[in-house]
């Protein structure tokens, strides 16, 4: 189906089941211990040996030798996979670093042997006898000394520059020239990185934990240098990703590897302290922001640059992106710098460019209101724009910044707040408020699906969309619900099978929209098909209660299948409309903190999220969504740093006992409100991405607030104790 012109009145806006509080179908599932993830697949292949990962012991050089008698000859042991015995392997597209590297090292831990044994105990006792013997040579890890000589990124990532900042930003009677940074963050996802792998002679079969089944089967099968038609991928159930298992990764080159070279099912999971640095992880950044207004908060000039580092060949950090087109401003300015690091590989984590994006525009913004002495919600609603600002003449879809901003000042008591930071007390604890506007684009790509119609009147949906504890089951089985006229428990949801019709995926907040809309492009396909079995006009034809109607007559849908059952397969395809509007999600975050005032602990008090992103699809997973994204930003904004060992180029907090985040003692109360709103540019489920919406903004917020509690205006991320102790105001 392509879809190429705003959706009118179709079956989804009955909202029957669309659109409804429904619980996840896959939750007794989760909550029983029998849902399958990757490492407990003992149902689908029995007797499996072990593989224990070696990562190398240095950030930068060459493996010199490497010592493999001790392993092989210890208990248990089935095989020992390096490079030099794996063969000529490729590399995926979306990869950067090698994943099975020898006998150049490019990054700290990176994968350089597997050790195949009967049990994970023999497996792991093995690869600590595995003797090697490097070559280290000097490397780059500190992003600040490396900021001089960063240039501009390959690939597209260009500069914008509209009008003339220099000139308007040097006339501008109100200015602010600024730096803030953030830190090198990991995933931290409970579920590790995790696969089982095993050939059927020249066909492999895995079973992993990974957001996006096309990609990764391609990838798989391009390092294997094998045709892509003899690789199936298996991944009905992720606990947890954030972008960290977007990508192939080093398990699951190696548990195939590994399977190959001991003649068995072969399982293989990323330990912990691994997962830091051997897979992926959202990048430091160092980023300017100036903004000249006039006197009255009209931004004239608006620039944002960004400096973040990777591996070469690797991308920069996106972090300009929504500066691009939250605020109005003639004249504006942003480019992004990549400088050559050799740390593990940056890449895509939850909100990848808005987050760490707007945890610095978000505090310029609070900065620059105060300076003209205007309220910061006052002022982002005096910078709204509906276009875009460097291409007037292109609108948004829908924009309801002002809505949410000040639906949410008046929800959270925001006419309360002491302008004057460092002022308002409860008991030992400083209070503030802060505010920052969320944003967040809104990402099209085509997806497919197969449904299917038997003959007890059950709907099957199969598509390889996967559910990395977002949802998708339930939005899916809603959809097909939706359209074909039965009830939910009447539909079965089948994901995460790389044998089904190639989905969205998981990612960028772009896989419940698109997903749902492929699930639908395939019941307008069947929906037509059981029209013309029963002789109806497909147009006319209306599904409901397990009936197909039209006119004065009335048959079960069930009739319809016959013995044999209907099947259809489509999938959607987007025109140029989103080249003709720009389709964003809007949001606004509120904040309140307490900070004592002796010792600088930063308490978050409540939190709210008003959220415009399309049509909800369900409220109920949606919130889910929100309040997790929030709890991220949390962990962003106060805790959350991987410290790097700029000498020995590695991150020395990598594990979750080292890395921290958010546990159920720091947040507080978390409320959730959607707009309502439907986009009909958008697609035709009329719906947008929320997931990472929610986690963008919240750390501004987080910091404004603690500027307003205690007049300490902090501009590297995490906000940490010791960053205020010493300019906290006097205790009285």
């Amino acid at each position: 189906m392509k879809f190429d012109t705003p959706a009118t009145t179709n079956p989804i806006d009955r909202l029957a089941v669309v659109g409804k509080p429904t619980p996840r179908i896959d939750g007794p599932l989760k909550t029983t211990g029998t849902a399958p993830y990757a490492y407990e697949r003992h149902d689908a292949v029995p007797d499996a040996a072990y593989g224990y990962i070696v990562g190398s012991a240095i950030a930068k050089g060459r493996i010199s030798a490497m010592d493999l008698a001790d392993a092989k000859a210890a208990p248990g042991v089935l095989a020992v996979v390096t490079a030099e015995t794996a063969g000529t392997l490729g590399k995926g597209r979306m990869n950067t670093a090698t994943l099975l590297g020898g006998p150049e090292i490019e990054h700290y831990h990176q994968a350089i042997a597997l050790v195949v044994a009967e049990s994970f105990e023999q497996a792991r006792a093995a690869a600590a006898l595995v003797r090697v013997t490097y070559d280290r040579t000097d490397g780059a890890f500190d992003l600040a000394k490396a900021k001089d000589g960063a240039t501009k990124p390959e690939g597209g990532k260009s500069d914008s520059d509209v009008g003339d900042f220099a000139g308007a930003f040097a006339a501008a009677p109100v200015t602010l020239d600024a730096t803030y940074t953030t830190p090198d963050q990991t995933h931290a996802m409970m579920e590790p990185h995790a696969t089982v792998a095993a050939w059927d002679g020249d066909r492999l079969t895995v079973w992993l934990s990974n957001q996006m089944i096309a990609w990764t089967t391609g990838d798989l099968a391009r390092t294997l240098k094998m045709p892509k038609e003899k690789v199936r991928l298996i991944s009905p159930f992720v606990g947890g990703g954030f972008g960290g298992k977007l990508f192939l990764r080093a398990d699951t080159v190696l548990a195939a590897l590994g399977a190959r070279a001991a003649g068995r099912p072969v399982k293989v999971t990323l330990q912990r302290p691994l997962i830091a640095n051997n897979t992926t992880h959202r990048p430091a950044t160092i980023q300017r922001i100036r903004i000249g207004a006039e006197r009255d908060g009209t931004i004239t000039a608006i620039a944002h640059e960004s400096w973040s580092g990777n591996l070469s060949g690797g991308d920069p950090e996106t972090a300009v992106d929504q500066t691009k087109l939250l605020y109005a401003g003639a004249n504006r300015l942003t480019a992004l710098r990549l400088a050559r690091l050799d740390l593990p590989e940056g890449n895509a984590m939850r909100a990848p460019g808005e987050a760490p994006g707007l945890m610095a525009l978000e505090i310029a913004m609070d900065e620059m209101a105060e300076k003209l002495g205007l309220d910061p919600v006052e002022f982002r609603i005096r910078n709204d724009t509906q276009v875009d600002p460097a291409q007037p003449d292109r609108p948004f879809s829908q924009r309801q910044l002002v809505e949410c901003l000040r639906q949410g000042a008046d929800r959270f008591g925001w006419a309360k707040r002491n302008p004057q930071p460092g002022k308002s007390r409860d008991g030992h604890w400083l209070t503030g408020l802060g505010v920052a506007a969320a944003f967040r684009n809104n990402l099209l790509t085509k997806s497919a699906a197969r449904v299917r119609l038997d003959k007890q009147g059950r709907v099957t949906v199969e598509t390889d969309m996967t559910d990395i504890g977002t949802g998708s089951y339930t939005i899916i089985a809603q959809t097909a619900a939706e359209m074909m006229g039965v009830e939910l428990d009447r539909v079965t949801v089948r994901l995460g099978d790389s044998s089904f019709p190639a989905s969205a995926g998981s990612g960028g907040q772009w896989g419940a929209n698109n997903s749902t809309a492929g699930v639908y492009a395939a019941c307008v396909k069947l929906r037509e098909a059981v029209a013309g079995k029963l002789g109806f006009n497909s147009a006319d034809a209306v599904f409901a209660d397990g009936e197909v109607r039209a006119g004065n007559r009335s048959i079960p849908l069930a009739q319809a299948a016959g013995d044999d059952g209907l099947a259809a397969e489509d999938g959607i395809e987007y025109g140029d409309l989103d080249k003709r509007y720009q389709q964003s999600t809007f949001g606004a975050h509120f904040v309140e903190v307490g900070v004592d005032a002796a010792t600088a602990e930063v308490r978050v008090r409540r939190m709210l999220a008003v959220c415009a992103a399309g049509r909800i699809l369900n409220p109920l997973s949606a919130r889910s969504q929100v309040i997790g994204a929030m709890t991220m930003g949390v962990g962003a904004a106060l805790m959350e740093e991987l410290a790097v060992d700029r000498r020995a180029g590695f991150f020395v907090n990598h594990d979750l006992a080292g890395y921290e985040v958010p546990v159920h003692a720091d947040i507080p109360h978390q409320e959730v409100i959607f707009l309502d709103e439907t986009d009909p540019i958008s697609s035709p489920m009329k719906a947008k991405g929320v997931g990472e919406l929610g986690l963008c903004g919240v750390g501004a917020a987080i910091a404004n607030a603690v500027y307003n509690a205690t007049g300490v205006r902090v501009r590297d991320y995490p906000v940490t104790l010791d960053k205020l102790l010493d300019r906290m105001p006097e205790v009285g």
